[in-house]
């Protein structure tokens, strides 16, 4: 979607598996669980595509009025940009970590959203909620539990849950935000961080390798493959998000990407 107008990025929404749907789009992924008292969100994508999340959500049968949480994984403007005028709208309270919490207000040195990096807009807000590392939070029948895995932001936020289809219960996984374009030493320097994130970085993804994840979530359509497993279940195949092996894969390329950016710089 940078650089490119919304609709080009746009993925025809869908159940994902059981209770979970994607309601996003290819560029910044957008996912909804069905709590049996009320929806969560988990991200709400650009500005500039939330016509796009509405409609998306709307053709499956989900009413946005029903959006009791969005829970933001961190604060780039492609994972919070729509999220004021989301709660204008519908009233759902935004819940972000309380270290990424000034990128949403705007209170930091220079922008860090990454709005002027992407020229995108972005509208500032006050979060309703402030997350911390081990925190649980109950919505009807889904159980989330906050995990710090800093980094990609000093205060990105995974994101683990149970979800069912009626007749099993398994555990599903939101990674906090991967990109290498947020740890490389230059932006680092350039925008007043430490460049001890790219170790904590590091530390964070071998602490999430202790987690078992029967369905990996990704906050970018890409990163766990969404259009082609969408093919697998138009093609028949329910349970194509379900792969406890594919959220150990990807920590192990995310471990390799930090070592293979570090080395390189160290070079």
């Amino acid at each position: 979607m940078i650089g490119k107008e919304p609709w080009q990025g746009y993925i025809e929404p869908f159940c994902l598996w059981g209770n979970i749907y994607f309601v996003g789009t290819i560029p910044a992924s957008t996912h909804i669980v069905d709590t049996g008292d009320g929806l969560i969100m988990f991200d709400c994508g650009y500005q500039e595509s939330l016509y796009l999340m509405l409609e998306n959500m709307r053709r499956i049968g989900l009413d946005p009025a029903k959006v009791t949480d969005v829970f933001v994984t961190h604060g780039h403007v492609d994972h919070c940009g729509a999220a004021e005028a989301f709660r204008r709208l519908f009233g759902a309270k935004i819940w972000i970590s309380e270290i990424d919490a000034p990128y949403v207000r705007g209170t930091t040195a220079q922008d860090m959203t990454w709005a002027r990096e992407y020229k995108m807009h972005f509208i500032s807000f006050e979060p309703d909620g402030l997350l911390h590392d081990g925190d649980v939070i109950t919505r009807g029948n889904t159980t989330i539990r906050c995990v710090a895995t800093p980094g990609h932001t000093p205060g990105a936020t995974s994101f683990i849950f149970n979800a069912t289809d009626g007749a099993r219960t398994v555990i599903a996984g939101l990674h906090g935000g991967a990109g290498m374009n947020s740890l490389a030493k230059k932006y680092l320097e350039e925008n007043g961080l430490p460049l001890s994130l790219q170790k904590a970085f590091r530390d964070s993804m071998e602490r999430l390798l202790t987690e078992h994840v029967d369905i990996y979530l990704g906050n970018h359509a890409a990163q766990n493959g969404t259009p082609k497993k969408l093919e697998r279940i138009k093609n028949g195949e329910p349970d194509a998000f379900l792969d406890s092996g594919s959220w150990g894969r990807y920590i192990t390329r995310c471990i390799a990407a930090i070592d293979d950016l570090v080395a390189k710089e160290q070079a």
